[in-house]
């Protein structure tokens, strides 16, 4: 499943190719996402607690927290597939609730359980996703996408025989056919093996390179430590913690960043409400 794909989208596949360079931009860029007070609740339960973050243009965002923290939800929110509670958002420019289609032809989603067509060939597929999505000229956007992400060997192979990363890296590429601004990814790494995991990783790398925005859920400290750029802890629907990389590495070594990560978690429901 890939939200992006209900609506028009920017047609240039991955084409644009203008170097890009790789600093943090916390402070000097426009937020790609933006939100205030965002809030989720269930029959008067919190799932998500008024959230205000900003992550600017560039940025790889590593969202940690454990499981039930509220990182789908918040995915689920900002990708319009759930309705806030309280506050406002905006993605790519455009307010959530005001403009949905406008953030849906803005972003790829690439969910935990990616869902594809089974019995479709890759190929079938990502034509099938590029096609809903108004993409111009589809088979020329799935070969270069396919090259992109370096699977051209699975296009004429049935989805339904594939393991779960090479499900998973075809997830991602019917996440970025039309060139989102921004890519949102629920825990990308669930499930694969370390080969999958550091492939993932090259795959993200090469998108940050090309400028794209990439939110991401994840629980692992070690995929944040090598892949992003500015990182926020949300523990029981809480955000404890948001910082850049540069500024938690200069700080902490990888166990002392577990340590920060334990830390503020198990502080969090003494955080005022």
């Amino acid at each position: 499943m890939n939200i992006a794909h209900e609506t028009s989208a920017a047609p240039n596949g991955l084409r644009d190719r203008r170097p890009k360079e790789r600093t943090n931009a916390m402070t000097t860029a426009l937020p790609s996402v933006s939100t205030s007070g965002l809030g989720k609740s269930y029959d008067g339960a919190p799932a998500l607690h008024p959230l205000t973050l900003d992550v600017p243009k560039g940025e790889v965002f590593g969202f940690l927290g454990h499981n039930g923290a509220g990182k789908t939800t918040t995915i689920r929110l900002l990708t319009t597939l759930l309705a806030p509670t309280t506050g406002t958002a905006r993605v790519a420019g455009h307010d959530i609730a005001s403009d949905p289609l406008r953030v849906r032809a803005a972003i790829g989603y690439l969910p935990e359980n990616v869902r594809l067509y089974d019995r479709f060939t890759t190929r079938e597929n990502l034509t099938f996703f590029a096609r809903l999505s108004g993409v111009a000229n589809p088979a020329d956007a799935v070969d270069e996408t396919l090259d992109f992400l370096d699977i051209t060997p699975l296009t004429d192979r049935r989805v339904g025989t594939f393991s779960k990363g090479m499900r998973q890296r075809v997830g991602l590429a019917q996440a970025i056919l039309h060139r989102p601004e921004v890519l949102f990814l629920d825990e990308p790494t669930s499930g694969l093996d370390p080969m999958g995991v550091r492939q993932l990783r090259e795959i993200v790398e090469k998108l940050h390179d090309r400028g794209m925005t990439i939110f991401m859920n994840t629980h692992l400290l070690s995929e944040v430590a090598r892949s992003c750029t500015s990182i926020g802890v949300l523990a029981h629907g809480r955000l404890v913690f948001h910082d850049s990389m540069q500024a938690v590495t200069d700080k902490y070594d990888e166990r002392s960043l577990e340590d920060l990560y334990v830390g503020v978690a198990e502080r969090a429901p003494q955080v005022a409400a």
